[in-house]
């Protein structure tokens, strides 16, 4: 199996995860390649999906949602789109994945409180295509959501 990136792309991608605000003239002078070179393999790594955003990352806890929770759902028969749609226009559910098993989505979902958790539980089950939730509450998260290693690895693969 071959690799999806190389050294390049891997060395681009740490330079620009440490540092999203660095330009490109600065990110080849670093890199030691031609800023068209920077500017190829960017454009590369964003149209194959490897690169997904450069946006700032929100911290939803200093926006004052405080709790953060795993909710698996069950969804009625047939129904996964209209349950989709309400966890769309949900704008606290962060995420959801499809999973195997007895639940068919994890959702990761923030909340002020624990009450307003519930109200949000409460709210989800409202509507008849979700017929069950399993909520678990994060208390701390001693490894924050990472790719660095990842990335490190996979040039090697």
């Amino acid at each position: 199996m071959t690799s999806e990136i190389d050294e390049l792309d891997a060395r681009l991608i740490a330079l620009l995860r440490d540092e999203p605000r660095l330009g490109l003239m600065e990110a080849s002078r670093r890199l030691g390649v031609a800023r068209g070179t920077v500017q190829a393999r960017l454009a590369k790594l964003e149209d194959r999906g490897v690169i997904r955003g450069h946006g700032p990352e929100v911290d939803p806890g200093r926006l004052g949602y405080h709790v953060l929770a795993f909710v698996f759902l069950q969804i009625a028969q047939g129904r996964l789109k209209e349950a989709v749609a309400v966890l769309e226009a949900t704008p606290e559910c962060l995420e959801a994945t499809a999973t195997s098993g007895p639940s068919d989505l994890l959702c990761r979902i923030v909340a002020r409180d624990t009450e307003h958790l519930q109200e949000i539980v409460n709210r989800l089950l409202s509507n008849n295509a979700i017929r069950r939730s399993t909520s678990y509450i994060a208390l701390s998260q001693p490894i924050a959501y990472r790719t660095a290693p990842l990335v490190d690895v996979a040039w090697r693969a």
